[in-house]
């Protein structure tokens, strides 16, 4: 990963007590927590932005013409601005609250479906994905294959883990109506050629949705400057709370879009005899939102710009190439996917043992870990795997947390040797 801004002393002690549950112990050891791909854990800037909200300023937004219903409308509004500056998006409209990353990726596939005219999707339109890509961008669009008679078109991989562009290009065609591909693996951190995809795509007239849930986190992502028709985030992977998601669309492919739901907000008038459509980003908003989710998220991602994004990149940078130093002295330990442009994710298994009691074993050393498909089925076919460990590295993670994974994996080797 290359970082695009200097980077400066980054004092990882200091950032870990910005976290207050890694002071906790389990089992009597401290908690190593490298499960991040999955969730990330919360620093006390979102703690406090949140009870701060609930405590000073909480009612419904939008609606209300109160004092309270200002606040918090002013607040969730600011969220919406700190995200439009996070990805650099052009406008607070592109910016679309959903309830997580998998609602954003239904949402863009629901209304393709429904588009109609030579921009939907319908019997025997294509759909490009890789091979690499997590459940929740790959379900959406087989509801449009079981629904619409749609066809899917996967990229593979090499065997290194690395997307095949030449492949890639291989499958753009004239009925190829979308392309939605990950920028990072969160199984193997693979980090795709997105702006070489986006462009092969839009000289073909094809939009690209991508999936940016773990790029978001460990890269600096500039969404215009790539040129993304579509971009997808979650808040809980950004060290922001759960139940809250953002899609980046460009506005004039949200202004084309049917809604996705419907209810109040979504809305400018409802009659007996019809409807009229809000403008986006709220004609995709339908309902009360997450309110003090989408405040958590903004001063997540304030947490986030104020460390500086390229001291993140170069942090976990050297994780990633420690870490790879480390697991690669293990003769029990096959690393899955080692593209040579990758972030600090590791898949891997243990010769002789299954994940899950790899997993369970370094547990109770105080390492947490993933263990399992990771939503990525085809990916682990592909490698013929049928579950792996999963080590996820983030900003507060340390050179000292991976000696003591690896300590762990000792100890399960002795178990299963």
């Amino acid at each position: 990963m290359d970082t695009k801004t200097t980077a400066l002393p980054y004092d990882v002690e200091a950032v870990r007590r910005d976290f207050p549950i890694l002071a906790q112990q389990v089992y009597g050891r401290p908690l190593v927590y490298l499960d991040n791909a999955a969730s990330a854990q919360k620093p006390k800037a979102v703690i406090e932005a949140m009870s701060h909200a609930m405590e000073t300023g909480y009612a419904n937004v939008h609606r209300g013409l109160h004092y309270m219903a200002n606040v918090a409308t002013e607040g969730f509004e600011a969220a919406r601005a700190t995200v439009r500056d996070f990805l650099n998006a052009g406008s607070t409209d592109e910016i679309v609250f959903t309830r997580n990353a998998t609602a954003a990726y239904n949402l863009v596939a629901d209304c393709f479906g429904r588009m109609g005219g030579e921009h939907g999707i319908g019997e025997g339109d294509e759909i490009v994905l890789s091979i690499m890509e997590h459940h929740s961008n790959i379900v959406p669009w087989h509801y449009l294959r079981e629904r619409k008679g749609a066809v899917i078109k996967w990229v593979p991989v090499s065997d290194e883990g690395e997307f095949l562009f030449e492949e890639y290009e291989k499958l753009l065609g004239p009925r190829t109506k979308m392309v939605a591909v990950t920028q990072m693996s969160n199984a193997l951190g693979t980090i795709t050629p997105m702006g070489a995809i986006i462009e092969a795509a839009h000289a073909r007239g094809i939009p690209v949705l991508v999936d940016g849930a773990q790029s978001a986190v460990h890269m600096e992502v500039d969404v215009r400057a790539l040129d993304a028709d579509f971009f997808v985030m979650t808040g809980h992977k950004l060290y922001g709370p759960t139940g809250i998601g953002v899609l980046y669309g460009k506005k004039a492919w949200l202004d084309r879009m049917p809604p996705f739901e419907g209810g109040g907000e979504m809305i400018e008038t409802v009659t007996t005899d019809g409807v009229t459509y809000n403008e986006p980003p709220h004609r995709f908003e339908a309902g009360t939102p997450a309110i003090l989710e989408a405040i958590g998220l903004g001063a997540a991602l304030r947490y986030m710009t104020a460390l500086g994004r390229g001291n993140i990149v170069a942090h976990e940078t050297m994780l990633r190439d420690y870490a790879k130093a480390r697991l690669g002295e293990m003769n029990s330990i096959r690393l899955i996917g080692q593209a040579r442009d990758k972030g600090a994710i590791f898949s891997f298994e243990m010769k002789g043992a299954h994940a899950h009691d790899v997993a369970t074993v370094i547990d109770r050393q105080g390492v947490a870990v993933r263990a399992g498909t990771h939503c990525a089925m085809p990916l682990l076919q592909r490698f013929g795997v049928t579950s792996t460990c999963r080590a996820s590295f983030g900003l507060y993670n340390t050179r000292e947390e991976v000696d003591m994974l690896v300590d762990a994996l000792r100890k399960a080797e002795t178990l299963f040797a």
